[in-house]
């Protein structure tokens, strides 16, 4: 396997559709992942993987059951453990992320709606 290089601007520049993760790199066992957010996302969890968030533009807003939200800006990373659940969302703006997660991460947990991403539908660019 070769170095993988990627400019992350230009990556978010090969799509325009949000809520759906494009991955751009393989790191041991892991995808990392980039997408664009807007309003609303469903409640899910992860029940084996933890999630990393990197914020690169706006501010992503994360809820948690036990009330809290989380507001992660540009620069910033939020860890979402496994078996936690959340809900990721925007006040309307459209926010830029990478992910970190392992292969087997399903997009929704075992939630399943109209916003779900199949791995296997998972485009890399």
């Amino acid at each position: 396997m070769t170095a993988q290089h990627a400019r992350i601007a230009e990556k978010f520049g090969l799509f325009t559709e949000t809520w759906t993760p494009k991955i751009i790199g393989d790191l041991n066992e892991n995808f990392v992942k980039i997408a664009r957010l807007r309003d609303d996302f469903v409640w899910h969890s992860h029940e084996n993987e933890d999630e990393l968030f990197v914020v690169f533009k706006g501010t992503l807003l994360m809820d948690f059951r036990d009330g809290t939200t989380a507001a992660v800006q540009s620069g910033e990373i939020l860890i979402v453990p496994k078996g936690v659940e959340h809900r990721p969302y925007t006040n309307g703006e459209e926010v830029w992320v990478m992910l970190v997660e392992p292969k087997t991460t399903l997009h929704t947990g075992n939630e399943q709606t109209s916003q779900t991403v199949a791995i296997e539908t998972q485009v890399r660019i």
